[in-house]
């Protein structure tokens, strides 16, 4: 699919932000312990104290549409997404892609151990001859998960960072999971040169790489997955041999191949698992049962945490337990310590929740640019812009 891209040259940053965030049930699952059985590597399951430490072919691709008829059901906007791009405010965007994105091909393909094979991957097989350069930042971020008062089961989620252009996207994959996701595309950023009616084909492109750098999202099962960054010099490396997933190339393959949590989980034992950009990461997932839990990478080797809250910290026992920023422990604090005080949560205490350890709360130059409410059974989405907590744009599988 490499269709008229050879007029222009282009550059794709593929720049991946790692965010910490948190899950939190209601009641807490007492502590467990599992194997990962495949590849020498191990899988630990485990209640975390809380610990301060000292500090192919393709769909018609979409073109651009702006602005957004706003609907007028306040304080949601309920949205129904087509293959246009939406701008629903300044620095929000929405788009839906139907049919083959090729991540089936890419994951027969053996899949990739760097954002540079990903990119190549979209270069020779969907979008044409790419030059790249890829850029890695720190921020902090937080989720909760909690059983609703109608037996319901939310995944709340803040992504912290500077400002940035931000694309939720609908995916409906012919081999796959229908799925909301969130990406910050000044991570995907490019430039053309010579003479081009460029901006329909460098929205081709945009649109394309979304599918493959999401930072979290929710699946038509019930799954949530969220991305939470760690403050550590190591990284994560895998090398046994099995297919190879980045850390937004994981959250695509979760969300559109796993049902549940456990699915989750074994798919994720079936990759090596690369970090993007070298940054340490852990993931949160959750699942419309109420299952949540963080999968962390120790040397190596993955462990599976049950938690109902993650931040920006280690929570796997051992030598690197509580590892993380200061401020990502307050973060936990105030979720757990809400989450002990409240058997239920509706929405509205999710919303709130987010907001009470959004960075508006704590200063400093990032700010949390989306917040989202996914409720795992209804399976719809509410996203909060911005830290406006008063305004919401409502998306449903």
């Amino acid at each position: 699919m490499k269709k008229g891209l050879s007029l222009f040259s282009l550059f794709l940053t593929f720049s991946l932000l790692l965010t910490g965030c948190g899950g939190g049930q209601a009641a807490p699952q007492p502590p467990s312990s599992s194997n990962s059985g495949s590849g020498g590597q191990s899988a630990s399951q485990t209640f975390p104290p809380s610990n301060h430490p000292s500090d192919g072919q393709t769909a018609p691709i979409p073109e651009r549409e702006s602005p957004a008829p706003q609907l007028e059901t306040p304080p949601a906007y309920a949205i129904s997404l087509t293959t246009k791009i939406v701008e629903l405010e300044p620095g929000l965007s929405a788009v839906r892609y139907d049919g083959d994105y090729g991540f089936d091909g890419f994951l027969e393909k053996g899949g990739a151990s760097s954002d540079q094979e990903v990119v190549q991957y979209l270069a020779e097989n969907l979008v044409g001859e790419l030059g790249l350069d890829f850029l890695g930042n720190f921020f902090g971020c937080s989720t909760v998960t909690a059983s609703s008062p109608d037996g319901g089961v939310l995944f709340g989620r803040n992504f912290d960072w500077n400002a940035c252009e931000a694309m939720v996207v609908e995916a409906h994959p012919e081999k796959g999971y229908a799925s909301l996701s969130t990406v910050n595309m000044d991570f995907i950023t490019m430039g053309a040169g010579g003479v081009m009616d460029a901006a329909l084909k460098l929205d081709q492109v945009r649109t394309l790489a979304t599918l493959y750098a999401p930072l979290d999202g929710m699946n038509e099962k019930g799954l949530a997955v969220s991305v939470n960054m760690i403050q550590d010099n190591a990284t994560i490396s895998q090398s046994t041999g099995k297919p190879g997933i980045t850390t937004t190339t994981a959250v695509r393959l979760l969300l559109d191949k796993a049902a549940n949590v456990e699915e989750a989980l074994e798919l994720l034992r079936q990759h090596d698992f690369h970090a993007s950009m070298g940054l340490m990461v852990h993931l949160a997932l959750a699942d419309s049962t109420g299952c949540s839990v963080v999968v962390e990478y120790v040397g190596n080797e993955m462990s599976v945490v049950e938690t109902p809250v993650v931040t920006n910290f280690y929570l796997t026992p051992g030598e690197k337990h509580g590892i993380g920023t200061s401020q990502s422990h307050t973060r936990y604090d105030i979720l757990t310590k809400l989450l002990a005080e409240n058997p239920t949560l509706t929405p509205e205490d999710v919303r709130d929740a987010l907001s009470s350890v959004s960075k508006g709360s704590f200063g400093g130059f990032e700010s949390t640019e989306w917040s989202i409410v996914f409720d795992l059974t209804a399976k719809t989405a509410r996203y909060y812009h911005r830290e406006n907590y008063q305004n919401s744009w409502l998306f449903a599988l």
